[in-house]
């Protein structure tokens, strides 16, 4: 091995030869042939049409005279390369191995990289794709905040390291096959997370409008989205179980990270499972926040935005914490409803068909303290909110260890793909016939 200059590069094979970029490949090429008739049809790819796997989509097709004057060319064998954040940093980009016209015209953000006959396009592919190289990229972008880019000059001049021809069409065959393998199994286990979602709004639904016994009596709820209920339950609106009217937080921008004042709580605070987040504090002074205290069990429920409908149960903090004005605080009266159970009938199907039903009838998605106080609730008594809860508890726990597990994998799936890429392009894992001939035989 040899040690590159490159610190991101770190070591290759001592016979892999050192070369700039653009020694090898040309940045921003011209059109290889003729120009195109004003009608010749040509294939249009904006940035949203390239995934961050490296799966183009080359259906949008347009005649020549009706494409944007100025966009980048690029043809069957080249390589795109998201040169913005953050599409650079995720993987934009694509090795463009077919295309149903001659010529395609993609977004101003992508640099076009066409190989010379020391470099397979594929390798180049890869070699760009490398989170490392990608890493190394985002630390060498030129521009204003939130429009970085990655220069001509940047890609012009970083260094490669290239085996021979033959060896580096062996290297991304590999990764092909064994990516294919890696995508499939991730695809697994992302199905086998959207079963576990599927399941556990499953349970949430029949404990919250049909209860733990399965012979029990049941009438009309009344309501068509939550069906029949147990006779014995209540189905009324959400403000006939409230200890005091829904309430809006204040509109207070907060900016500062005093731990001395009062917690900021905002949607962004909470994570996939109703905890709040460490990462993300923001502080109001006490004066600002009077008023708009938080309490163990208050329900919060989003009103406006992308995030509209979505609820949080807030589980106490250690020091005082008030709430953001796109937020509406819901106090159950515990003799009633506990908040709990509030929270767990907000994570069932019924509640979605509510938040459908109460869209389509305004012209935005805005779902203010007024109509949250119209929910329609199916309720049992207080201690059978009791025994439903617990056996919630115990299911969620069950799924969520399972749902971690799975998450786990996954990330690991992600790493081990990026470090396989990395070894391989950089030569510190050497791909040999016998490895390509044994991976070919197990996908």
């Amino acid at each position: 091995m040899q040690q590159a200059n490159d610190l991101w590069i770190g070591s290759v094979p001592k016979e892999w030869l050192s070369f700039r970029i653009k020694d090898v490949t040309q940045l921003s090429p011209g059109l290889s042939s003729k120009a195109p008739q004003l009608t010749e049809p040509c294939t249009v790819v904006p940035m949203e049409s390239v995934s961050e796997k490296g799966q183009i989509d080359t259906s949008t097709i347009e005649e020549y005279d009706f494409i944007s004057g100025g966009l980048p060319n690029f043809e069957a064998g080249d390589v795109i390369f998201a040169k913005i954040t953050p599409c650079m940093e995720n993987g934009k980009g694509a090795y463009v191995e077919s295309l149903p016209t001659r010529y395609a015209f993609g977004s101003t953000e992508f640099h076009v990289l066409r190989p010379g006959y020391k470099i397979d396009s594929k390798f180049l592919y890869y070699y760009t794709f490398n989170s490392v190289f990608r890493e190394y990229a985002a630390v060498n972008m030129t521009g204003a905040a939130g429009q970085k880019r990655v220069s001509s000059r940047f890609l012009n001049y970083t260094r490669i390291f290239l085996p021979s021809v033959p060896e580096q069409r062996r290297i991304a065959a590999y990764l092909d096959k064994t990516c294919v393998a890696i995508d499939t199994a991730i695809e697994k286990k992302q199905k086998q997370l959207e079963t576990l979602d599927a399941l556990r709004k499953s349970i949430i639904h029949k404990a919250v409008t049909r209860g733990l016994d399965d012979f029990v009596e049941l009438k009309d709820s009344g309501v068509e989205w939550i069906g029949k209920v147990p006779k014995h339950w209540r189905v009324e609106k959400l403000k006939r179980f409230l200890e005091r009217p829904l309430m809006y937080g204040t509109n207070e921008a907060a900016e500062l990270d005093d731990t001395e004042f009062p917690r900021y709580i905002r949607i962004t605070d909470f994570d996939d499972y109703g905890s709040l987040r460490d990462d993300t504090f923001k502080s109001l002074p006490p004066d600002k926040a009077e008023g708009y205290y938080l309490f163990e069990g208050d329900v919060l429920f989003a009103r406006s935005g992308a995030t509209v409908g979505k609820t949080f149960l807030f589980k106490g903090y250690n020091g005082k914490a008030c709430f953001a004005g796109y937020l509406i605080k819901a106090q159950t009266n515990k003799h009633k409803l506990l908040p709990e159970y509030l929270y767990y009938f907000t994570k069932s199907p019924s509640y979605d068909s509510w938040k459908s039903v109460i869209f389509t009838q305004a012209t935005i998605q805005n779902i203010s303290a007024t109509k949250y106080a119209y929910l329609p609730i199916a309720v049992p008594p207080i201690t059978e909110q009791r025994r439903i809860l617990d056996y919630l508890a115990g299911k969620m726990n069950m799924l969520h260890v399972l749902q971690e597990n799975l998450s786990g994998q996954l990330s690991a799936l992600e790493q081990y793909r990026k470090y396989l890429i990395h070894e391989c392009v950089t030569g510190k894992r050497r791909i040999t016939e016998a490895h390509l001939k044994e991976i070919e035989a197990h996908v």
